[in-house]
């Protein structure tokens, strides 16, 4: 294993690179409650500073600051009539005005502060005045809101497929992915475990309920299933004796008796007695049947199956060494000949066949792990009865994650023992109630109820078991394990000590992993590498295999940024990544060798960070070549959280053809799409950041050249900062480590609740 020295990793810009991961984690983690735990939508009042910012005072500013401000730069393009971009600025009159159109004077911080506004081809403010302006929106915006905590609302959310395969897997011990077969989750503000998009469809539900029934027989090994079963026909006369004739179907009762057979059974134990038959129904009953056992009647059943749908009718007997008669009664005979309807005269009993299966009582070779976990309870030592409900109150509260009420146990204990009146096995009794607990809305959906839901003003701290759920959800995609539950039930979760112990502890845990394949691939659209098809012709080296490694490599660098507790700003430019042999190939670093990922030490200047991955840079580009503009955006979008609007409509694509190759580079071409006003706006913002990682080719291979053109990587960013190369832009967005803490924050606060950030979030971001 190759491993880069532990120098000290500071900012190329100055100062020490701080901003460890697990705190921040931690951080999220206490505010996915959010910050006070509480759980309704109901603003949480917090004791007001000594120095709170009066009304009249931030309206003398506004007035003093803003307005001036935005009548001078602003005005002509946002005023009342027709605004660019739909945003109306000039009608703000003060402070209250301000906050009611938050998310829009939001986007005027973000805009001045980055310099992409006003436009170049505006008057400009100059610097103080800049930052003034964008320092007292951001003071204010902020500091007021803080004075309120508003939690948000919580949403019932729906498992989705991934966090069902992981619950399921910690539930019950099996290796078994069936949400592959699920329909796609829907996708919201990034990520599919967002609460208001996860819904049920129909397809889904039939296939929530053919799921249950897979999970529940692989992990309850039936002994029934594992011993052959001995069927004997009715019709055969040299078995059956006693009242009755051959029938068509079998044999036919038709007066009151017994029919019965001899059977030696090789083994004591308890065995199924099967019986399938039907009846000729009249009168205003269904034909009765008696089921005996060496001479003693066993059970007495209805028989409302006719012969187009017989039944299959059960019991259980404990059978000695040695012959026993099985017998079958035909109890109430009816005839009335003159009934009106011919097929309501004669009442008889047609039995098809007998069947013997067992012994029940012997187990099964080979129990799986699982089976052995879920069967705590012995039906033979402690009786059916208490085993159920030993076994379905242990796995319902995990399945649940909360504890259970005596009414839920009731049931399915009353479900498990129903199929034993079948003459099915315990097992199998235990395997039916299992089923239903995977059906259950409470395992389905992560479930906080309020006691009180219909009252708007309500609010109330999280419990435990809801905030272990938040927890494990969050970091490991599955279900609470044992510790966090004894923690819910003991009150010790809503205190910063333990839970901040806890997360630590959770982030050790190989299900960790999680956070790098579900959370990190789908921040940085690493799910989009499956639908990435270079085209062949200009990238033979490009694989199925080679793809695999480019995902592998990220999420092994996000992963180890996660366990290593290292800076977040080793996302942007660390001197470290994982690769293969393939890989390495692809990436020109020598001495590796062999289908096994290991760490391996990064030279200055190419690559370092997510940025420079070739799974970034390859989902970020076009089949034939690479996109200054989708690289530009995703760094934009992903990284610094200040997307580009919305592409303006009938906008011309650039040419692919080889003609158009031959008209210029692919930056010169560019430029001239630029030209157009429409354009410029958003362009004049992402096409310098993608420009800056044009060293990296539409597969993410270094090169200096493309086609017969000299790659030039440099750039100038709307606040005028230059750079030259990927290196240099890298220090740039370090440079605005602040607005990318910013905005890794949003999106890590954003998967961990599930929903996405408002208005009222923002303190919580900012702390």
């Amino acid at each position: 294993m190759q491993y880069p020295a532990n120098r000290p990793r500071t900012n190329r810009l100055g100062g020490n690179r701080g901003s460890t991961l697990h705190p921040l984690l931690v951080a999220v983690a206490l505010v996915s409650g959010p910050v006070a735990l509480v759980a309704s939508a109901v603003p949480v009042q917090r004791p007001k500073p000594k120095q709170s910012v009066a009304a009249a005072k931030t309206d003398t500013a506004f007035a003093k600051v803003v307005a001036p401000f935005v009548a001078k730069y602003c005005g002509s393009c946002h005023g009342s009539k027709e605004p660019a971009a739909g945003i109306v600025l000039a009608g703000t009159r003060d402070t209250a005005g301000m906050l009611k159109a938050r998310s829009t004077w939001e986007s005027v911080a973000e805009n001045l502060a980055s310099g992409h506004m006003p436009p170049k081809a505006a008057p400009q403010p100059t610097k103080a005045d800049r930052d003034r302006i964008v320092t007292w929106l951001q003071t204010t915006l902020s500091t007021i809101d803080c004075e309120v905590r508003d939690p948000g609302r919580v949403t019932l959310r729906r498992l989705n497929r991934e966090e069902y395969n992981n619950t399921v897997r910690d539930l019950l011990g099996i290796d078994f992915r069936p949400a592959a077969d699920f329909p796609a989750d829907d996708v919201g503000y990034g990520f599919d475990n967002i609460g208001d998009v996860l819904s049920i469809s129909p397809l889904l539900m039939e296939k929530y309920l053919r799921a249950a029934g897979q999970i529940a027989r692989k992990v309850v090994a039936l002994p029934e299933s594992s011993l052959p079963g001995k069927r004997f026909a009715a019709s055969d006369e040299r078995t059956f004796q006693g009242a009755g004739r051959t029938h068509p179907r079998g044999r036919i009762l038709a007066s009151n008796g017994e029919m019965y057979m001899d059977h030696r059974f090789e083994v004591a134990g308890e065995y199924s007695i099967r019986v399938r038959a039907f009846g000729d129904q009249a009168g205003s009953e269904p034909v009765k049947m008696s089921e005996l056992f060496q001479g003693t009647r066993i059970a007495e059943v209805s028989v409302p199956a006719r012969a187009n749908e017989p039944g299959t009718y059960s019991f259980r007997v404990q059978a000695p060494i040695g012959v026993s008669r099985i017998a079958v009664g035909f109890l109430n005979d009816y005839n009335n000949a003159k009934a009106e309807d011919p097929k309501n005269r004669d009442r008889n009993l047609i039995v098809e066949s007998i069947e013997v299966v067992g012994p029940l009582s012997a187990k099964a070779e080979g129990l799986s792990e699982a089976h052995k976990r879920l069967f705590i309870a012995d039906a033979a030592a402690v009786g059916p009865e208490a085993a159920a409900r030993k076994i379905l109150a242990t796995v319902v509260r995990r399945a649940f994650r909360r504890p259970v009420t005596k009414a839920e146990i009731d049931r399915l204990v009353k479900l498990a023992l129903s199929a034993q009146t079948e003459g099915d096995s315990f097992e199998r009794g235990i395997q039916l109630a299992l089923q239903a607990v995977l059906v259950s809305p409470s395992f389905l959906f992560r479930v906080e109820v309020d006691p009180d839901p219909t009252n708007p003003k309500a609010s109330r701290l999280l419990s435990g078991y809801e905030m272990a759920s938040r927890l494990s959800y969050f970091l490991w995609s599955s279900m609470p394990d044992d510790e966090l539950l004894k923690l819910a039930g003991q009150g010790k979760l809503q205190t910063r000590e333990v839970l901040t112990a806890q997360v630590l502890r959770m982030l050790k845990d190989p299900k960790s992993s999680a956070m790098a394949d579900n959370f990190g691939s789908q921040w940085l659209t690493l799910r989009d590498l499956n639908q990435a098809a270079p085209d062949p012709d200009s990238f033979p080296t490009f694989t199925p295999k080679l793809r695999d490694a480019m995902f592998t490599e990220t999420r092994m660098f996000v992963d180890s940024i996660v366990r290593e507790n290292r800076s977040v700003l080793d996302l942007i430019d660390a001197n470290y990544t994982f690769v293969n042999e393939q890989l390495a190939a692809h990436y020109g670093i020598n001495g590796v060798q062999g289908e096994e990922f290991r760490r391996v030490a990064l030279a200055p200047g190419q690559r370092g960070g997510v940025l420079t991955q070739a799974s970034v840079l390859t989902v970020t580009s076009n089949p034939t070549r690479t996109s200054p503009v989708k690289r530009g955006k995703w760094v934009l979008e992903q990284i610094l959280g200040t997307p580009p609007p919305p592409a303006p409509p009938n906008v011309p694509q650039l040419a692919e053809t080889k003609q158009a190759m031959l008209t210029g580079s692919l930056r010169t071409r560019m430029e001239q799409h630029r030209k157009d006003p429409t354009c410029a706006s958003c362009h004049n913002r992402m096409d310098p950041i993608g420009f800056g990682l044009e060293n990296f080719d539409a597969v993410g291979r270094w090169r200096t050249m493309d086609g017969t053109f000299k790659v030039d990587a440099s750039g100038t960013l709307p606040s005028g900062k230059s750079f030259s190369g990927p290196a240099e832009l890298k220090a740039i967005i370090l440079g605005q480590s602040r607005q990318f803490a910013k905005s890794f924050t949003e999106k890590l606060l954003t998967y961990a609740m599930g929903r996405g950030l408002e208005s009222y979030d923002r303190c919580a971001v900012d702390e």
